[in-house]
């Protein structure tokens, strides 16, 4: 647990201190989100968070491979497999630095994904098998392998870019996947008395720590967004975390937790992690459908953007979003490892206690009214993501931003 640890505080220190150069590189270059006629945000911002993010996940990469435990007595395919994943993830990044400073069309986007997602399927990152609740397991050939790979790690990506509405949201949600994902990888290897060193447990580390180290440049009011060099970035790592399990894990472990879950979960895992942009996704895309519109067409009526409009201030609505996502991520990971009632008894507590700060807060509390309306954001703010394209391309981040706390050049 400690190298796990010191992975997390590289990951984090590295991310940290790169956002600098980042935000310095970004204004040299151009990527900057602009300020419209449509926008609320005041100054132009940066993108390009997402390489330092890269740069955090690499320099973690990197120490653990010269660790006691994790690098010296683990076994190859622990880093022949994060070596891959981050190799996927340098391409998909620069997909999105280029994307961040150009502006590439979401089909030229979601080509760069497909590609990146085809590289981890090649290099054999990818589902080889379901657990049966009773010890037998459900091989997958290699068309099915590949192209519910290529669901998982696409979507999951997408879904961040969605997700990516609001100042540190993004970062916050998937940091809480992220840490989750970690504490179910340690735990099942526990229970089956196995290696603790996993290419799961290492990159939801890194990935944890990369999402924390960015988070105090990026929360409101952010003075760097993540673009899409981040969001894909991060997605994608996370979805092939929960790929190596089927790889590492293989013969079956058992839990003392609930066994339908065990069966499904690693399928279920990126997506309960990610429930909330999951949601967020789906409804946008049923809605947009329904009324006739292309599902890349813009629209107000993401979940973060209904938190405000019930009055909820653009923080306030951060840390729901940060509820839902930790209630949900961790119920479905305590419930696949554990089947006692304690483990009921506080997911219905924490589900409670979320939908109550949801619903019941703003009419307790409400943000003073701002020429903006009743949206809970002063006149000054904004909301984060994509403002010289459309708010809601499924291969990009979110169109709005959040004025940073000093001038920019």
């Amino acid at each position: 647990m400690r190298e796990y640890l010191l992975v997390f505080l590289v990951a984090l220190s590295v991310t940290y201190l790169l956002t600098v150069l980042a935000r310095e590189f970004a204004l040299r270059t151009g990527a900057v989100a602009q300020v419209r006629d449509r926008d609320v945000h005041a100054e132009p911002i940066p993108y390009l968070g997402g390489l330092a993010m890269l740069g955090g996940l690499c320099a973690a990469y990197v120490v653990a491979r010269e660790l006691p435990f994790l690098g010296l007595r683990s076994e190859g395919f622990v880093f022949k497999d994060a070596g891959v994943v981050l190799l996927a993830g340098a391409l998909v990044c620069a997909v999105g630095v280029i994307d961040d400073i150009f502006d590439l069309d979401a089909l030229t986007k979601l080509g760069g994904q497909v590609l990146a997602a085809g590289l981890l399927v090649a290099l054999g990152v990818r589902f080889y098998y379901f657990p049966g609740a009773d010890g037998t397991q459900f091989a997958l050939d290699d068309a099915q392998s590949a192209l519910l790979t290529l669901l998982v790690v696409i979507g999951t990506m997408n879904a961040v870019n969605f997700v990516d509405g609001l100042d540190g949201l993004a970062a916050g949600v998937v940091g809480i996947g992220a840490a989750a994902f970690f504490l179910y990888c340690y735990t099942l290897a526990d229970q089956n008395n196995l290696t603790l060193a996993t290419t799961g447990a290492l990159l939801s580390a890194a990935l944890a720590g990369a999402c924390a180290g960015f988070l105090p440049h990026n929360f409101h009011p952010a003075r760097l967004f993540m673009g899409d060099s981040g969001s894909m970035l991060i997605g994608l790592v996370l979805s092939a975390s929960a790929l190596t399990l089927t790889g590492q894990f293989f013969g079956m472990p058992s839990t003392e937790g609930n066994s339908l879950f065990v069966t499904v979960l690693p399928v279920l895992l990126p997506i309960a992690l990610l429930m909330v942009p999951m949601a967020d996704l789906v409804l946008a895309v049923v809605r947009r459908t329904r009324a006739g519109r292309s599902p890349m067409s813009a629209d107000k009526q993401h979940l973060h953007h209904r938190l405000l409009e019930i009055g909820h201030s653009q923080r306030r609505a951060v840390l729901i979003m940060w509820m839902w996502a930790f209630t949900i991520a961790t119920g479905a990971v305590i419930v696949s490892l554990f089947d006692d009632p304690w483990v009921w008894w506080s997911l219905g507590s924490m589900l409670a206690l979320t939908i109550a700060l949801t619903f019941v807060l703003p009419k307790l509390h409400r943000p003073r009214k701002t020429g903006l309306g009743d949206t809970g954001l002063p006149e000054n703010a904004a909301v984060e993501g994509r403002s010289d394209r459309s708010d809601d391309d499924p291969a990009g981040s979110e169109a709005v931003a959040a004025p940073p706390g000093e001038s920019h050049p």
